[in-house]
């Protein structure tokens, strides 16, 4: 009897640590999503109508199995890129993820070029 007591404790602790891995994914999707109501408010720190719709969408896309991206996806095309704080690389906006390294690159280049123009001294 003491084994079936344990074995079913067992099973309810890990049926807690599941839902709990759920939660941390759902909480990093809201993190990563604008509320399109809010200026500049994730969805996980709005308290929006919008909000709450979409915690409840991404909700019910968990338990459909989705992952992640297909989650992402599904609101891309729904709401447009400016719904997700990470949008993904594509021809659209390829010029706004790679233009920081491109300054970058080039303020370096300017910097070696005038150090080496200074005279010794």
């Amino acid at each position: 009897m003491k084994i079936i007591i344990i074995i079913f404790y067992f099973f309810l602790s890990f049926n807690n640590l599941n839902a709990e891995s759920t939660v941390i994914d759902s909480g990093k999707i809201f993190k990563n999503l604008r509320c399109l109501i809010c200026q500049g408010q994730s969805v996980a720190d709005s308290n929006s109508d919008f909000a709450q719709t979409i915690k409840l969408v991404v909700r019910d896309q968990i338990k459909e199995g989705k992952t992640e991206k297909e989650i992402y996806r599904f609101l891309v095309e729904k709401y447009g890129e400016w719904i997700v704080y990470k949008p993904p690389l594509n021809k659209g906006n390829s010029i706004l993820w790679l233009l920081p390294y491109l300054i970058f690159l080039i303020g370096g280049i300017m910097i070696f070029i005038l150090l080496k123009k200074r005279p010794n001294g």
